[in-house]
């Protein structure tokens, strides 16, 4: 007997195609704000691959200044998924539904994220989306690419529980005087990098249960090849100690 539209098949599983991969200031998960379009600073590009490496299929994207990109979350996705997550908003101490939840561990590893686009551009047939205020680790493999249609996917009377409001972590930043001398030694290379620094630690990086309380450890993250290391001076003040080119470790 044929199958009615009510009869379900009971598991499914889809496969899809890379169409592009992301070039990103983050470098590991620590760090990469909880949101995008928190760090207006965060530059990065969507490189087309194989097929989708064609300017065709994305004639007259610019004609819309946002885009939402469907991704799959490969650097946490080996750790598998539960049903029970303990979500940052909720101070890290408290479970709920990973579907009431943005968590990365997903039971199918997808997530979302609107960027901000700035230009397209195409050279020696390699196609290339230069996008900004993105959360995205480099590397993100890139399944969709949709605009962002303010009258439909802004929907100002939405109720988001615990998540309604931006979190006003508000910490202030200041470079040492190494730190300083960092900035200077790659401002050619990276003219918004103090301004990346900033408005990274000024969401406070750390685990959600560190978060308003004091702190001496000194911590370290990854943008672009640098290494950037950083401390907590007061309950709302971060001082950047260094910023040093990252050393790769030979596998020989």
């Amino acid at each position: 007997m044929p199958k009615t539209n009510n009869e379900l098949p009971s598991s499914q599983s889809f496969q899809f195609e890379t169409i592009g991969l992301i070039e990103s200031p983050y470098q590991e998960k620590f760090a990469i704000p909880r949101q995008p379009n928190l760090v207006s600073a965060a530059k990065g590009k969507v490189v087309l691959i194989g097929e989708a490496n064609n300017p065709d299929l994305i004639r007259d994207i610019e004609q819309f200044s946002h885009l939402w990109l469907l991704f799959v979350f490969h650097g946490t996705q080996a750790q598998g998924w539960k049903p029970l997550v303990r979500p940052p908003r909720l101070g890290g101490n408290v479970k709920t539904g990973v579907l009431a939840t943005r968590s990365t561990f997903r039971p199918n590893p997808i997530g979302m994220s609107v960027v901000k686009l700035d230009k397209v551009v195409t050279v020696k047939k390699q196609t290339v989306l230069h996008i900004s205020g993105l959360d995205l680790l480099n590397g993100t493999p890139i399944l969709d690419i949709k605009p962002y249609i303010p009258y439909s996917d802004a929907i100002v009377d939405a109720q988001a529980g615990f998540a309604q409001g931006q979190p006003d972590a508000g910490l202030s930043v200041q470079f040492s005087r190494q730190a300083q001398h960092g900035l200077s030694a790659h401002l050619d290379e990276y003219s918004d990098l103090s301004l990346l620094i900033e408005q990274v630690l000024a969401q406070d990086p750390r685990p959600a249960y560190k978060q308003g309380k004091r702190d001496d450890k000194i911590y370290g993250m990854s943008l672009y090849d640098l290494n950037i290391t950083w401390q907590l001076t007061g309950l709302r003040q971060v001082e950047v100690l260094a910023i040093n080119k990252r050393v790769e470790l030979s596998s020989k």
